[in-house]
């Protein structure tokens, strides 16, 4: 069971009554034997225990992320993405990155590379949600050419495609804002696991994020993908036909889920890296043209270990 379904049976559950305890009643036993997931898929949350639940999920990816970047900030510690991103091209309009957890830490990733974080947002106190001028905040300048036509000069940026919420984004007054802050009384704009995740992911602003996700999908002509077990319907419907259709796939990952595992044995542009332990021997699993591979004594699955083996030899 995961750590997150730990915290919750921790943390959930504690004061509830009538129909809210019911519904979390049926729920604890399938955590503990089908996991968090399908558990809330077959049990559904009540309203109540839903956002019992956000809370209980903000709380716990907020604790672990303050650490990290702590860390971060006193030069304890630099982000595996914050390396991978120096290699990276960086084309004139923006790169994209879709980030479905710790979206925050990819923010904070990108700018210690010196690339700006577009999260579609303006303002930092109940700021909205407004694309155009989060992209205009990024101009530098005007440059004119020869014929004595203007082209706007922007700063190197990533837009940053959060489908699944953010820590950030908090519900006032029925529309969605964003503030940095904690604000333990307000209430959080994050997908949980459960039925409510596949409902809650065509409002407002998950749908803007979730669009614009799709769309650089689809234009994409290749693909990087880091720890993505490629269960989530409102990515998949994209995702997989983009990798069907040829386009260069490379999967890096701790462990590939059974549905990446297939893609990358079905599809021979894939190539797909994750830990191995064969006999005692750690290393890492390479699937390449459809045929699987041990390097022993190799770490290739991980960002920081690639960019030393692969990027920075």
């Amino acid at each position: 069971m995961g750590e997150l379904a730990d915290y919750l049976l921790a943390h959930v559950g504690h004061g509830l009554s009538g129909a809210d305890a019911d519904a979390w009643s049926a729920a604890l036993p399938l955590i503990f034997t089908h996991g968090l997931e399908a558990a809330l898929l077959a049990a559904p949350p009540t309203p109540l225990l839903e956002a019992l639940i956000s809370a209980a999920t903000g709380q716990l990816i907020s604790e672990r992320e303050r650490k990290v970047v702590s860390e971060v900030f006193a030069g304890k510690r630099k982000l595996r993405l914050t390396r991978l991103l120096a290699h990276m091209v960086k084309p004139a309009v923006g790169m994209t990155i879709v980030t479905t957890n710790y979206d925050r830490l990819v923010e904070i990733a990108v700018e210690e590379a010196d690339i700006g974080a577009d999260t579609m947002f303006t303002g930092r106190f109940a700021g909205q949600l407004n694309e155009l001028e989060s992209r205009m905040s990024f101009c530098r300048g005007v440059a004119i050419n020869p014929r004595r036509t203007a082209t706007l000069q922007f700063r190197p940026r990533a837009l940053i495609c959060k489908p699944h919420g953010s820590l950030d984004w908090y519900a006032r007054d029925g529309r969605p804002v964003f503030y940095a802050g904690d604000l333990p009384d307000a209430i959080r704009l994050i997908i949980t696991p459960g039925r409510n995740k596949f409902r809650n992911g065509y409002e407002s602003p998950f749908d803007h994020h979730r669009s614009r996700a799709n769309d650089a999908i689809d234009r994409a002509s290749r693909y990087l993908i880091l720890g993505y077990g490629f269960n989530d319907d409102h990515l998949e419907t994209h995702l997989s036909p983009g990798i069907k259709s040829g386009k260069p796939t490379l999967m890096l990952t701790r462990s590939l889920s059974t549905v990446a595992r297939q893609l990358a044995l079905m599809q021979a542009n894939v190539i797909a890296l994750e830990y191995a332990n064969l006999d005692g021997v750690e290393g890492t699993s390479a699937i390449v043209e459809q045929k699987e591979f041990f390097f022993p004594g190799v770490g290739m699955w991980d960002v920081d270990s690639f960019v030393t083996e692969v990027l920075e030899p």
